[in-house]
């Protein structure tokens, strides 16, 4: 947390991008240092997500990439998974966003299949809508991370 609450306005903004990629998301939270604790912190992080306009979540959204199957995965597994990704990507533009805080390794390749396999259904507004909830999710649970790693932010190790 020292870390972040001591670092350059540039090197506390490259950090936050990684967590997510919206420039305004973070130039907003790097500009409100020092956090006295890492809960103040994460309460800002996602108060800024709430604030992202269309063309910041436009920025983050596109930054996001779909996240593969396990190597241990069935072949099948990993076929449905970049076939459902491909289609959601078609059907709304940008990659599937999805936190999957609490689920169990094991379960994550069901829990992103079923994700994206129920949202394709939704109209282009209303998961938009969505995204942008998984999306301050993921940046929340991304930043916890990187906090509990000692701000070794790495953007594929998020």
């Amino acid at each position: 947390m020292s870390v972040l609450n001591a670092a350059a306005p540039a090197e506390a903004v490259e950090l936050l991008l990684s967590c997510c990629h919206s420039r305004h998301w973070a130039e907003r939270i790097a500009a409100h240092r020092p956090y006295p604790t890492v809960d103040a912190l994460l309460a800002a992080a996602e108060e800024a997500g709430y604030d992202l306009t269309g063309p910041d979540l436009d920025e983050a959204l596109a930054a996001e990439s779909a996240a593969p199957a396990r190597p241990d995965a069935p072949p099948a597994a990993r076929t449905a998974l970049s076939a459902a990704h491909a289609a959601y990507e078609s059907r709304f533009g940008h990659a599937f966003v999805i936190s999957l805080d609490g689920v169990r390794p094991d379960e994550r390749l069901d829990a992103v299949l079923a994700g994206i396999r129920s949202r394709l259904g939704n109209e282009p507004e209303e998961e938009r809508a969505v995204a942008a909830d998984e999306l301050r999710r993921l940046a929340r649970s991304r930043l916890a991370l990187a906090l509990a790693r000692g701000l070794t932010f790495h953007r594929s190790d998020l």
